[in-house]
Parts: C-alpha cells; structure tokens; sequence
C-alpha cells in the first residue's frame, strides 16, 4: 500500500507544482508564497499530506471491494450488493453519486478512468447564460458543482450586466486539473459511497422489467435495485480529424462498448449526436500585446449560497482575437476534409456551440468572428481557444491557427476534434429521469442528449436523489418548469423528440422572471433540506439570509426621505421628480436607480452583504412584473397540472389529428401542460383531448353512481325478501 501511496503523490506532485513558470502575461502580477498560501488551500494539503505519509498507512476514503474479495470469486459477497449504483465519473455521475450516498444510500460509481472523475475534456468553464442558474439551482439543492468552481476559478464575470435580473449570468474560467482533483477528493471522502474502475456492458433486469444491478466486460456484476447511466460521450464514441478515425470517448480514452446493444435488447430506441473541442496553443508562443485583454470582475460574485466555500484567488486574464479572410478562405477551400461535410458523419452536432467551419457557412455574411484565448489552469501552458473547434485534418490545423492575429508563430499542443456518439432520445423517461420501460434504471447528462457540464450535473442532482429514494421504497421527486430551470430542462427533454444536442437558454423558459439566480435558494433549498440534502448549518444560513433580506424591505417601505442629496441625484439619475417624503422603496423603484445610490448618501444598510442588498432591491424594483407573472402561473396551474391516465389510448382518440396520436402515443406525457409541449401537437388537439378527459370522467361518474344505485335497490331487495 506504502508504494501506491508513493505513486499517487509522485503523480499528484507532478501535475500541480507549487510554482510555474508559465503564463507570465495571464497574471496581473506575481504571486508571492505568502499570497499562494492564501489563495491556494493546496498548499496546506501538500504539506500536511506529506508529512503524514508514514502516520497514515490506509486511504481515508472507502472502497468497493479489496483485492484478496476479488480473488475470492464469490459472487454474492455484501460488498457487490449496492442501494444504487452509477455509471460514468463525469459531472452528472459525481452529482448522482454524492446526492444518493449523502442520502444514506450505500453507493457504487462505476467509471472507466477514476484519474478523470469530473474531468472538463472540452473548455474548462463553468457557468455562463441559463447555465449559471443550473449551477446555483444544483447548489441550492445541496449539489457540489457550484462550491468546486467558487474554490478552483481562474476568472469569474458577470455576464448581460446592463440587461435585467433575469438573464444577468455568472461565468467562471477554471483551472481544470484542479477541479478535477478537487471533486475527486470529495467523491472518495464521502461516507457510503464507493468508486470503482470498469467498463459496464449489460444492465440487470429481472422478471418484472425492473433493474437488478449491472455486468462488467470482465464479467463482474454488481446488484442494486437503483441504477444510473450517466455514459458521457463515451458509449461508442468516435473521435474525428479529417477523414481519419478511432473509437474513443474522447481524446487518449477508450470507449464504452457494448451497452448500446445490451439496451437496444430491451426495447430502447438509441441515435447518434456530435460535439467537437478545439485545439491547445501553448501561451509563450502567442503575442498577446496586439490583443484585446479580457479582464475577470473586481467584485467576485459566486455561484454557492454557503459563503464557507468562497474564495478569494488571484484572477487570470483571458483575451480576445477574431477570425480573418485567410482563415475563411482556408475553411471554404476544405470544407470536404472535414467530416460533417465529407460526408462520413451524420450525426447532428450543437446548434448554439458550433464547429468554425459551421459558423463560416451558416454566417458566409459575417466577415469575422470573435475567437477567445483561455488559460486551462495556473501551472500549464496550455490555451483553449474558444469559438475555434473544428474536424479539419491535422496537417491543416496548425496553418489554420496561424491564421489568427496574435497566433502567427503559436505550437499547437493538442489537436482539435470531432466525437460522435450513442445517446437515447429522453422521451423515454419520466421527469424523474427514471426509464418508462425499466423500473429503477435512470438516466443523466449526455446519454439523454444534452451538452455542457451544467446540464448534465442539474440532471445528475436529480437522478441521484431518486435513484436513491426508489431504492429506499420513498416516492420520486419531480420539478415542475415553472419551479426551476432544472425543471424546465428536464421537461424540454421527456416531452420534446430532440433530435440535436439540447443546450439551456434563458428563452427556453417562459417564466424566467421568476427563477433568477439570485433567488434560487429561496425557491429550492427548502426542497433541499426536505429531502435531506441540506445540513443545520446550511439551513441556519439560509434562514439567516433570508431574515435579514425581510427586514430590509420592511425598513426600505418605512424610511422616508425629504429632498437632501440623495432626492435630487434620484432624480437625476431616473429622470423623473421625486415627490416629497417619498419612502426608499419608492425611489428604488424608480429607472436606473441602484442599491448602492443608498449606500453612497448613508441610506442604506452596512449590515448586509451585497448580495443581501442586490436581492432585496430585484424583489422591489420588479415587484408588479413578478406579481403578474405569479398570478398567471396560478391561473394556468390547475389546468397545467391536471394528469392524463397511464392507459390512455390516443390512437382510439379519432378528433385528434394523426401526427398528435403518433406523437402522444410515443412519449405519453403524464400532464395536459406536458402533452402541450410535445413536438406536432396543436393547440386545438389539447382541447379536444380536454374534452375528451372531461366526457371520460363524467362517464366514470356516471357509472359509479349507476354501481351505487344498483347497490342500494340490491340491499332494499335483500331486506323486503328477509321481512
């Protein structure tokens, strides 16, 4: 064990030197030790870690079977026998994983890779529209994705600043190795949870279409009555550059294979989608003096609730340079050495993430396009060049890059590349993310046809708490859209036939006005701490949070104000007068008057943080909006909500049209709102199938008084024969 031990952290210390002589024009200025012990608790594990090497002979962190168990052979050992297991060590897998064993449920994750558990293959960020509120929605609920970000950032910004509160966006840049070791160690130091190196190829199922646990290729099988497959790009996955090929769930990694055909046996229909990453220049060979600096936020702003988890890092400068009419003219004159245009690939890839190649055909009108340079970590050369991912062959990717301002002399350090692989459309779970055709077998993250990290650790979140209550007999949780944008997501995926990789947008929810990032706790830590998620402490700061955040609204419509300084630059500010003895909520009320205008005249309240005062000002300053947008829901909500029959037969249902009885028929929504969302169906189709429900219930009741009737005139009958 002492020469494991030695190798991980030979291992560990190669990979995250303590100093690096990379990258001196990404940071302001130098750090300095001191500076590094404070923004890096890495230094302190390094120190403590070594010197306990010979006081700590065993791994803190539990395994899921030793080596003299294995040998053994015995196939029914306590340890193969799990409450849930998940496949694949991604982002949705490291959700599902913490949420089921923080639950009390004896856990197993299963991946391919335990040095590439919440791996980032494509760009190190996190966040971003729509996805930063997936990211606080999952921290609200008790998830780990937005805590690792707050702790591993290289630049954090506030996106769509000047537009609304709703679309406002937090983006952090990440240092990828450290993230990646970060979630590592929380996974292998959580009580009740497992982690194991394997590739699975066959589900379980027993007599009942229910899951009884999973197979490995060499044969080892492991029981439990909960399973989640979060698979990644990695089931048949096929990596792309130019016309060349190799099976691989991304770039140095074998694929999965197998479990496509295991679960085709069983009656699920799987499809093909396509992503790409773009190629790594190493940062000493580009010349950023011509380029346009991207600075992070003077103010850190942080996707946690749980103020234990911010920290406070010296910020890298990311920065921007743009495509030019060589790069056009380079892409147009081999648009067919790539694969997607060649011919050899026909899986879709991501409409709001798209090859540059994509870009230079969709948009032949646009003369340039913004590309941004990256840094992927502190301790590493390496640039991710955002916007610029491509299937072109290698022979031409360096010329291509070359092509930049700024990247005229740059080395390429890792190619860019196209990967294909299976997913199942999601229309064929329930918004639990539990399988209609196998009980207990949950889907997450790429498998159901998403892309981005967010996405797949929203839905891991879920799948890892029901996975978790199913296999405890307790019922599963479902958000409903207008609840959260995880909500949204998942309803998007089981009601519509997504044929291309879903990405969350804000205008993907038509309540948005209403599930900000800044109240996602308000909406879903109480969910959280009913299920078990949320500790006395987190609770406690959450409660604390939002006293304080009452109390200033109640004092905000108290004060009053009578001309002075802070009534004339109101007035200024907003163009519009300010009436005498007006309270503070009035004048926040007002256009383009801020918080920080009561602050700067001694009005507001030093107590409370800025994000305190930043809730409280959106809840007065879009009270009406958020009103009439509550009333609305409340209006739509019984109707939304009403549920549809399991055996409903729509194809009998002759007054729809035959594309909404094919459609309905195949996803089999479990609401009127949901059936209104599905692909093909009209809104008259909804209300025939309205009126069809409503003759279905009158004729039940009719007939269950006729029962009762006979009943009775059946006891009269009884009692007349007894006299």
């Amino acid at each position: 064990m002492a020469t494991t031990l030695a190798i991980h952290l030979s291992r560990f210390g190669s990979q995250f030197p303590l100093f690096s002589r990379f990258a001196p024009r990404l940071f302001p200025k130098q750090c300095s030790l001191s500076l590094i012990r404070r923004i890096d608790p890495r230094f302190h594990f390094y120190c403590a870690l070594f010197s306990s090497i010979h006081h700590s002979p065993r791994r803190r962190f539990c395994v899921s079977a030793s080596a003299s168990q294995e040998l053994n052979n015995h196939s029914d050992t306590p340890d193969e026998r799990y409450d849930v297991i998940i496949v694949g060590g991604g982002h949705a897998g490291c959700e599902a994983a913490l949420a089921s064993a923080r639950l009390g449920a004896k856990t197993l994750l299963l991946t391919l890779n335990i040095d590439r558990i919440a791996w980032q293959p494509c760009n190190p960020a996190v966040g971003g529209p729509a996805k930063s509120q997936l990211v606080h929605e999952v921290d609200a609920l008790g998830g780990e994705i937005g805590k690792v970000a707050d702790r591993c950032y290289l630049q954090k910004r506030v996106l769509n600043v000047s537009r609304g509160p709703a679309v406002r966006a937090l983006r952090a840049q990440t240092d990828k190795r450290e993230y990646a070791l970060e979630m590592q160690k929380i996974v292998e130091s959580t009580p009740h949870l497992s982690v194991r190196e394997a590739m699975v190829t066959d589900i379980l199922v027993g007599k009942n279409d229910n899951v009884e646990g999973v197979q490995t290729f060499f044969g080892m099988k492991f029981y439990a009555p909960s399973v989640v497959l979060t698979t990644g790009t990695f089931m048949s996955g096929k990596i792309w550059i130019g016309r060349t090929s190799m099976p691989a769930g991304r770039a140095g990694e074998a694929a999965s294979q197998g479990l496509t055909e295991n679960l085709q046996q069983f009656g699920f229909e799987t499809d093909r989608l396509k992503t790409g990453t773009p190629a790594r220049v190493d940062c000493r060979t580009v010349d950023f003096s011509g380029l346009e600096p991207q600075h992070g936020d003077e103010e850190i702003s942080w996707f946690s609730f749980d103020p234990n988890y911010h920290t406070v890092r010296e910020q890298m400068c990311c920065y921007l340079t743009r495509t030019t009419k060589k790069t056009h003219q380079l892409i147009k004159e081999n648009l067919h050495e790539t694969p997607t245009y060649g011919g050899w690939v026909e899986a879709k890839g991501p409409r709001y993430c798209p090859s540059i190649e994509d870009k230079i055909v969709r948009f032949h009108d646009k003369e340039s396009h913004q590309i941004f340079l990256e840094p992927e970590g502190r301790t590493v050369p390496e640039l991710y060049v955002q916007g610029f991912s491509t299937g072109l062959p290698e022979r031409l990717q360096l010329p291509l890059l070359r092509t930049l301002p700024g990247l005229e002399k740059c080395s390429m350090l890792r190619l860019a590349y196209a990967v294909e692989y299976d997913y199942l459309p999601a229309y064929q779970c329930f918004r639990s993310l539990m399988t209609k055709k196998i009980e207990g077998l949950f889907f997450s993250g790429q498998i159901n046809g998403t892309t981005g990290y967010e996405e797949a650790a929203a839905q891991g979140i879920l799948s890892g708490i029901n996975a978790a209550r199913h296999s405890d007999g307790k019922p599963l949780i479902v958000l409903e859209r207008e609840s959260s944008y995880i909500g949204t997501l998942i309803d998007d995926l089981v009601t519509k036939d997504l044929r291309e990789p879903y990405r969350m947008l804000t205008s993907r929810s038509e309540h948005r006005l209403l599930l900000r990032s800044d109240n996602a706790d308000s909406r879903l830590t109480p969910l959280g701490r009913e299920i078990g998620l949320i500790d006395d402490m987190r609770w406690k700061t959450y409660q604390d949070k939002q006293a304080r955040i009452s109390e200033e609204k109640k004092r905000l419509k108290t004060v009053r104000v009578s001309g002075g300084d802070l009534a004339a630059e109101v007035s200024e500010v907003s163009g519009q007068p300010v009436k005498e003895s007006s309270t503070l909520e009035s004048l926040l009320k007002k256009p383009h008057v801020q918080y920080k205008l009561f602050d700067k005249h001694g009005f507001g309240n030093a107590q409370l943080s800025r994000v305190d005062k930043e809730c409280a000002e959106i809840d007065i300053k879009y009270e009406g909006f958020i009103l009439r947008q509550q009333n609305q829901l409340r209006q739509m909500a019984h109707q939304q909500h009403r549920r549809l029959p399991e055996d409903l037969d729509y194809y009998a249902m002759t007054t729809l049209s035959n594309e909404s009885r094919e459609k309905l028929s195949k996803v089999r929504p479990q609401t009127i709102g949901q059936a209104s969302r599905v692909g093909g169906v009209s809104p008259a189709d909804i209300t025939a199938l309205v009126i069809i429900l409503e003759s279905n219930r009158r004729k039940a009741l009719h007939q269950t008084r006729l029962a009762s009737t006979l009943v009775d005139e059946g006891q009269q009958v009884s009692k007349a024969i007894n006299i």
